[in-house]
């Protein structure tokens, strides 16, 4: 049946706004329509069945997933570089550009569609419509992904999300969003390849890292203070070619925004689009399909010479800010029929991936909880590595401890005692000459708890 559309067309004039780019409305999965659900689902398909961006970000991610650093000090990685190496730290970005790509991969399929957000601490069963073969579960058997849900944990809960929106040190509050339950439980939660570092093969990956990047994005609405000590990312540095396509050089901090990239997160039945200025830089219309209430206004713009269009099943809302100018393209459109164009009918690859020994790869959480203080484990980072004149050391829990330093030729060099403490700083190493250096840390006892190589400039 042809689709009734109610339109209106504006022609307003143009005002300053602050950010622009592409276009996403990411929902709660639980909103998606069953046009949507169908035509994502269909485009993660054809996304393996060409150049294969699901296999090609799953072994990058797998290939530069974590390294130890005192090996080689030049290695850059993805994750756990807090707290000890700021300098190194890409963990929410990175995975915000990764999401941003795979989301215009799908959108070149259908630009009416974007990704949705799994909230892991509210939606934990086993067998709810996440998992119903109109979603995400014919995946699972079509790749052999292997997952086992709900065999291990634990899950979230909604107070670790309030407890970590209200931690104001923005390295605090990543390094507990990465390594804590609210990152890490649907990973290993769900089993299978999402436990790995090759967790992108599955693309439950994609709906669960939307909603860590929605956390990180209401934690920067109340804060407004992300930053990054790096001004580059892996593979996103200007350098690395996918299909035949250079990916651009991305700086961490040009998006710490997501209207940066065009993306806002609707929630409990409302998408606020404010602050964006629309731009066809990455689609020649850009369209924001949301099925309940559309609500654009402060300083969203549609400027002469663009196309936007706004599609709801519901309701669209312009408030005062909101702009089309004369000479742009923008329509309103009411889907009375709550279908969109539908495709011929569902698309499903048997298509299991090459064998890797990521998936056999353990992952090291760190967790800065009760259960690691409870197994006596002791995690220590040096920083700066390579150093100048001090180095500082974190432990993972208070301690009394001995800090022995040598050369390489195994003299000691210097020695220095710490109590109750898990910040430990060497002071005047500016003497030393350059080269590497071992650090030796020694409890109470005399047993050892860990030896770092280091390097000084």
């Amino acid at each position: 049946m042809k689709k009734n559309y109610l339109i209106i067309s504006f022609a307003l004039a143009l005002l300053f706004a602050q950010i622009s780019t592409a276009q996403s409305i990411r929902k709660n999965f639980l909103e998606m329509t069953d046009y949507e659900k169908a035509e994502l689902v269909n485009a993660f398909y054809l996304l393996r069945n060409g150049p294969d961006l699901f296999n090609d970000l799953a072994t990058f991610h797998g290939d530069f997933f974590n390294f130890d650093n005192d090996v080689d000090p030049t290695q850059l990685d993805l994750h756990f570089n807090l707290p000890g190496e700021p300098e190194r730290e890409i963990f929410l970005p990175w995975h915000r550009r990764m999401m941003f790509e795979m989301e215009q991969a799908v959108q070149d399929i259908n630009p009416e569609i974007s990704l949705a957000y799994w909230n892991s601490a509210v939606d934990q069963s086993t067998t709810g419509p996440l998992w119903d073969d109109d979603l995400l579960g014919t995946f699972d058997a079509n790749w052999s992904l292997g997952r086992n849900l709900g065999s291990n944990g634990p899950m979230p809960v909604p107070a670790d999300i309030v407890n970590l929106l209200v931690e104001a040190d923005f390295f605090t509050f990543s390094n507990r969003l990465e390594r804590q339950a609210v990152h890490r439980g649907a990973h290993v939660w769900t089993g299978g390849a999402m436990p790995t570092p090759l967790s992108p093969r599955d693309p439950v990956f994609f709906f669960h890292h939307s909603h860590v990047d929605k956390v990180w994005d209401d934690w920067e609405e109340i804060h407004q203070n992300s930053a990054y000590i790096t001004t580059s990312m892996l593979r996103y540095d200007g350098t690395y070619v996918f299909d035949g396509t250079t990916l651009p050089l991305v700086d961490p901090n040009d998006i710490t925004d997501t209207r940066s990239l065009g993306v806002f997160y609707a929630e409990n039945g409302l998408a606020e689009l404010d602050n964006y200025i629309v731009s066809n830089t990455y689609n020649s219309e850009e369209v924001f399909y949301y099925q309940f209430n559309i609500e654009a206004g402060n300083n969203f713009l549609v400027p002469a010479g663009t196309v936007s269009r706004f599609e709801s099943v519901n309701e669209i809302n312009l408030t005062p800010g909101f702009e089309a100018a004369p000479g742009s393209s923008f329509q309103a459109i009411i889907d009375t029929q709550n279908a969109g164009t539908s495709k011929s009918g569902p698309v499903r690859f048997v298509k299991p991936y090459p064998y890797s020994e990521d998936l056999f790869k353990p992952i090291v959480w760190e967790e800065t909880n009760s259960t690691v203080n409870d197994q006596k484990t002791v995690i220590i980072a040096a920083h700066p590595n390579p150093f100048t004149e001090k180095i500082t050391i974190n432990l993972s829990k208070r301690t009394d401890c001995v800090i022995e330093v040598f050369n390489m030729m195994g003299m000691k060099i210097r020695e220095e005692a710490f109590q109750n403490t898990d910040t430990l700083i060497i002071k005047n190493l500016y003497g030393l000459s350059s080269g590497f250096y071992v650090i030796r840390v020694t409890n109470g006892n005399g047993e050892l708890l860990v030896a770092k190589r280091v390097i000084k400039l």
